[in-house]
């Protein structure tokens, strides 16, 4: 199982959120007695998602190179070009995982949607592919329609992301 350990400013609700579970399922997977009670450091078991140690796939994103690099056992695999956030919109910095996904989720998100552990973040395909290489998103990670459905027929749910300046 996935383990989230708390930062400074979470709660358990916005745990959940991030992660797309209940507080309930949160609370009975990792038995708090207070869900208003939990501590920087603490871990969180995330149910239903493999441990990312499991996953021999990591992704790593460069906002700067506009680039999406898959590596596997610590190898790259491949690199794809991306767009990022633009001004007021940025690309939030930090470690991830990829949650869940949905195919064809519509609209400009294109031919995939791979949700990442952060509220409202993704990697996703695009309804403008003129848009890759450029900071114009909401702060999502938009690939090529063709590249989001290669990478996610590769990597599992729990594969870790890491986005970088």
């Amino acid at each position: 199982m996935a383990i989230h350990y708390v930062k400074i400013g979470e709660t358990l609700s916005s745990i959940a959120s991030d992660y797309r579970r209940s507080v309930a399922e949160l609370i009975q997977v990792n038995n708090i007695p207070n869900a208003n009670i939990i501590v920087p450091g603490q871990p969180i078991i995330i149910p239903n998602l493999p441990a990312k140690e499991s996953i021999p796939y990591t992704i790593e994103v460069s906002i700067s190179k506009r680039t999406l690099t898959l590596k596997e056992a610590g190898q790259t695999r491949k690199s794809y070009p991306i767009a990022v956030g633009r001004m007021l919109y940025s690309t939030p910095i930090g470690n991830y995982i990829i949650v869940n996904r949905q195919p064809n989720p519509g609209g400009p998100y294109g031919a995939m949607w791979l949700t990442l552990s952060k509220r409202s973040y993704g990697i996703h395909g695009t309804n403008d592919p003129s848009s890759i290489g450029k900071a114009v998103s909401k702060g999502c990670i938009r690939m090529y329609n063709h590249d989001v459905l290669e990478l996610s027929s590769i990597v599992p749910n729990g594969t870790s992301v890491a986005v970088r300046p």
